[in-house]
């Protein structure tokens, strides 16, 4: 079986995003990559799920580190009769689901189908089902990777011969498949990356990847975007989601909401990438994950301000659908107020809603 990782980053490779295997679970550290590349190693469930919570990995990273877990969780109870394994996953489910509380829709998704798939390992006999659970994680990210490349195409259609490209945090998957088809394309963009504190993503991670993917990148702070849209006459605003409402807002990184802004005033068009999120009918189904004020206080690790001032984090923001010119999903790009049309088209499965 060829995998749908190959020709991308070192970072998009299955195992380099996290991978379970003899009884752990390996998850690149993003805290702190590409400075250092270092793993962390979860022997439990548990752990998994509180790595997510501090943010051990980010973008789609936590939703491929929470099917491994579910693979760990199976490992854990694999002494149990059948029908204690299934109630252990089941509240193993539940906690690696709700280890951060914005993306719990989508990770019961990711949770669910892992458990669906032990169900069937269980029923079939199969002997190791950590192993069963492994494989459908990786059979799934086939899957997943291979829509994005449909979003990448969609998305690169936009984006004119040479242009420039502003992106936002890391879109993971996305950020490498729109690359490798402009790639194959000979579409020979640029783009400029905000950085995205406190913890960096956009300099550390989305700038890693256009450059290991050969592509010419600049490393912007997070007060420059107007200026530079202008200045350096960006042709696209692009970036993913954690969550794409039903009713055309859109739940990301915070920041997204002023480049949006920004972009609006300019007319340069603002494109989403993913997929509409059944689980979040309106804006208000949203809940913003509020994060430690006292990292706003410091620039990793390095304190920038003085003892006694308040930090403010919330980690997201939402985008209404009047800055957004589209939502670039698998079947094409929709307008953010006709999105439950792509639900009632989509064949996507479960863990595939997730790219």
């Amino acid at each position: 079986m060829e995998r749908a990782d190959k020709g991308l980053a070192f970072m998009l490779q299955y195992e380099n995003v996290a991978w379970y295997d003899a009884g752990e679970v390996r998850i690149l550290d993003r805290r702190v990559y590409p400075r250092k590349v270092e793993f962390v190693a979860c022997k439990t469930h548990g752990e998994v799920a509180q790595a997510l919570t501090d943010m051990v990995t980010q973008s789609t990273g936590p939703f491929t580190a929470a099917a491994m877990g579910m693979a760990l969780a199976a490992y854990e109870c694999r002494e149990k009769t059948a029908a204690e394994q299934i109630a252990y996953l089941e509240r193993a489910a539940y906690t690696i689901s709700h280890a951060r509380p914005t993306t719990v829709s989508r990770m019961q998704l990711i949770t669910g189908g892992c458990l669906e798939a032990a169900k069937a390992a269980l029923a079939a006999g199969e002997g190791d089902i950590a192993m069963a659970i492994r494989d459908y994680t990786v059979a799934a990210n086939n899957r997943r990777y291979n829509k994005v490349g449909q979003i990448a195409k969609y998305l690169v259609d936009m984006f004119p011969d040479n242009g420039t490209v502003m992106t936002q945090c890391f879109a993971e998957t996305i950020v490498g498949q729109m690359l490798k088809e402009c790639r194959e394309r000979g579409k020979n963009i640029r783009l400029f990356c905000p950085e995205t504190r406190p913890y960096f993503q956009g300099a550390r991670l989305t700038a890693t990847v256009c450059r290991d993917m050969g592509f010419d990148v600049t490393v912007i702070t997070d007060n420059m975007p107007a200026y530079v849209m202008q200045q350096e006459k960006v042709d696209v605003f692009t970036c993913a989601a954690d969550a794409i409402c039903c009713d055309g807002y859109v739940a990301n990184k915070v920041g997204t909401f002023q480049i949006a802004i920004a972009a609006k005033y300019m007319g340069i068009p603002v494109f989403i990438t993913g997929v509409p999120d059944a689980g979040h009918p309106t804006k208000d189904s949203v809940r913003i994950e509020w994060r430690d004020p006292n990292f706003t206080l410091q620039a990793m690790g390095v304190k920038t301000a003085a003892d006694g001032v308040k930090g403010y984090y919330p980690a997201f923001d939402l985008t209404p659908p009047g800055l957004i010119s589209g939502v670039v999903t698998d079947l094409g790009i929709y307008s953010p107020y006709d999105l439950k049309r792509y639900l009632a088209q989509s064949d996507l499965g479960p863990y595939e809603m997730v790219i």
